[in-house]
C-alpha cells in the first residue's frame, strides 16, 4: 500500500509516495526549496508543487516543524510566525483540491518511522530520536508510545537555546568541526540524559548519513548512541504512516 507523505523543513519541502509495508519510498523523493520567508500560503505553494510533481491524489500526511495540535499550528520557531494559530490542515488540504491531511509534528513522524522501521524498531524503555538540521527536533517514546510536540531542541543550555548552538545549521553557520560540533551535541545529550534517562538516542536528519565523523567524538553518555536508519526520509516515511487508520 502506497500513502503519501510530505516533510515540511526549515531549508526545503520534499515528499514521495511511501511503500507502508516496507517503511521504504516508493518513488525518488522530490524537493523544492523552503520559501523565505516561511508564510503559510507560501509553504502551502510547495507541498503542492510536491505533491502535484508526482499526479497524487488521495490521502497525505504532512509534517509540520513545530508543535501540532487538532491540525493547528502553536509554533513557529524556524517558519514564519503566521503559522501560530494556523488551522494548517484546512489550508494544506484546500491548496491540495480538498485531499485528507494529517499534519503533525516533523521530528514526531521520523520517530514513528524509526520506531516502526528504523533503529528504533523493537526497542523498550524510553527512546529519544534527535533530528539534527536548520533546527534540532525531538520525539520521546516510552515503552513504544510517542509522547507527542516536546520540542525538546528549545531546551536552555548553559544560557542558550540548544539548537541555536547544536544543530547542524550552527555548525555551518559558525564553521564548526566535525569534533568542535560532536562535542556540543555530547553536552546537549548529556542534558536530556539527566532528564530523562533514555536507553537510546537515535540521531537523525540529513548529518546522520555522516554519523561516522561526530559520533565517536561524542563520550560519556551512558545511552547508547546510533545514527537513524531511514536517515532523511524518515520525516516522509513517519507523515505516510500518520494519514492512515491505526
Amino acid at each position: 500500500m502506497n500513502v503519501f507523505g510530505v516533510d515540511i523543513g526549515g531549508s526545503g519541502i520534499k515528499g514521495a509516495p511511501v511503500d507502508l509495508e516496507r517503511g521504504e519510498l516508493a518513488q525518488e523523493r522530490h524537493k523544492v526549496l523552503t520559501p523565505h520567508p516561511a508564510t503559510p500560503d507560501a509553504v502551502a505553494d510547495g507541498v503542492a508543487e510536491v505533491v502535484k510533481h508526482f499526479g497524487w491524489s488521495g490521502p497525505v500526511g504532512i509534517t509540520f516543524p513545530g508543535v501540532v495540535t487538532g491540525g493547528i499550528t502553536r509554533t513557529a520557531a524556524n517558519v514564519d510566525k503566521r503559522w501560530i494559530g494556523m488551522d494548517a490542515t484546512r489550508l494544506l488540504s484546500d491548496r491540495l483540491d480538498g485531499a485528507p491531511v494529517n499534519l503533525l509534528n516533523d521530528a514526531d513522524a521520523a520517530g514513528i518511522a524509526e520506531m516502526a522501521f528504523g533503529a528504533g524498531r523493537g526497542r523498550t524503555g524510553t527512546v529519544m530520536v534527535l533530528t539534527l538540521g536548520t533546527g534540532i527536533g525531538s520525539a520521546v517514546f516510552s515503552e513504544g508510545r510517542l509522547v507527542p510536540n516536546t520540542e525538546l531542541g528549545h531546551l536552555e543550555l548553559h544560557g542558550h537555546e540548544a539548537e541555536k548552538r547544536a544543530s547542524t545549521k550552527a555548525k555551518d553557520d559558525e564553521g564548526l568541526t566535525w569534533q568542535q560540533w560532536a562535542h556540543r551535541v555530547q553536552k546537549y545529550l548529556a542534558h536530556l540524559e539527566m532528564l530523562f534517562s533514555p536507553e537510546l538516542f537515535v540521531l537523525g536528519g540529513g548529518v546522520s548519513r555522516k554519523a561516522d565523523k561526530f559520533v565517536p567524538h561524542i563520550e560519556g553518555i551512558r545511552a547508547e548512541i546510533v545514527p537513524a536508519e531511514l536517515r532523511n526520509d524518515a520525516g516522509i516515511v513517519g507523515a505516510a504512516m500518520s494519514s492512515t487508520p491505526g
